[in-house]
């Protein structure tokens, strides 16, 4: 007679079948581990946004406001530059959130690329000592590895919104005002790639915000040209409160070479100037004048009697909102408001 062989019972699967604690306690590590991995990638990335709204920050009232500003009421206006169809408001306003994309993902690899420059950091260390470079939020080698990351992620943005040609242009231009010192070395440079990087913007986020590519047609092109020599006339003032770091990084701005209150009366002329002459362009009535001749005069006058560097910094606010006081013109014209 045989005796089957006796088997031995699986510790195992009687271990598991017995007792779930331990698949129990391999399921909440798990859910453990992938929680504290999502913090950790959310924490690293609210980091990061954090020092790229720093990075902006001081742009947001010169670039990224006015120009986005100007592509919205400029495609609200679209019969005055002959474009059709005119795309209704509610098209507009859609896009609002695209324009303003656009506009600061094409800002935002620039100044990194400005700021992390050995000469720039000098300079905010005085100016502006809350920037990532001086307060080693961010070194040096990882601000140039975000610029190369980030131009490519403005293309991508720009084949997919519109603006192509546009932040083509602002990459040379950057690497033409950073890379090559075209910032620093002369003041009429300077003021020509600044004058060249407003129009981008603009027409950029016009075109974003018509969602379609721009028409090439007389007036449109004129206005682009006239808002680009309001700029290059102009644009000395955002200089009037930085010459102490202007001076210790070696730049040639307008009132270092010039002289302060030359170049304070050297920019109040174009300044009086254009305001009358942009209204008048639109062929528009007396009360169209109004906003930016109040604005405009507010300049000039602070400019010329309050020369602090707060007071500087409070001008320089204002003529921003004078620079919109002109872009919304092709607004009033369109509408026939305070004409």
């Amino acid at each position: 007679m045989s005796i089957a062989p006796r088997q031995e019972p699986c510790v195992g699967n009687a271990s598991v079948a017995g007792n779930p604690r331990p698949a129990k306690q391999l399921l909440r590590r798990s859910k453990q581990f992938v929680g504290a991995q999502v913090l950790r990638l959310a924490r690293c990335f609210l980091y990061h946004l954090h020092s790229a709204c720093l990075f902006t920050f001081s742009d947001l009232k010169t670039i990224v406001g006015p120009k986005s500003a100007f592509g919205v009421v400029s495609v609200l206006s679209a019969s005055v530059f002959g474009i059709k169809p005119i795309p209704p408001p509610s098209w507009v306003v859609y896009r609002i959130p695209l324009v303003v994309f656009w506009t600061w993902i094409n800002l935002l690899p620039f100044v990194i690329d400005n700021q992390r420059q050995s000469a720039s950091i000098r300079e905010d260390s005085v100016n502006k000592p809350w920037r990532p470079l001086p307060t080693k939020r961010v070194t040096q080698a990882q601000a140039r590895y975000m610029t190369l990351t980030l131009y490519p992620i403005a293309l991508v943005a720009s084949v997919l919104l519109g603006g192509v040609k546009q932040c083509l242009a602002l990459m040379v231009l950057g690497f033409w005002y950073n890379d090559c010192v075209g910032a620093d070395s002369n003041f009429v440079v300077r003021n020509f790639i600044n004058a060249c990087g407003f129009v981008c913007y603009t027409s950029g986020a016009m075109e974003v915000a018509l969602g379609r590519p721009l028409p090439q047609n007389t007036i449109l092109n004129q206005w682009f040209f006239v808002v680009g020599a309001v700029v290059f006339s102009t644009v000395q003032l955002q200089d009037m409160h930085d010459q102490a770091g202007d001076a210790l990084r070696g730049r040639r701005s307008m009132p270092l070479v010039v002289g302060d209150a030359p170049c304070r009366w050297m920019t109040a002329g174009p300044i009086i100037f254009w305001t009358w002459f942009c209204p008048w362009f639109w062929s528009l009535g007396g009360g169209a004048y109004g906003a930016p001749a109040i604005l405009g005069g507010t300049v000039v006058l602070k400019m010329l009697k309050q020369r602090t560097i707060k007071d500087d910094t409070i001008t320089f606010w204002i003529y921003n909102c004078w620079l919109v006081s002109l872009y919304l013109l092709p607004m009033v014209k369109r509408y026939g408001v305070a004409q």
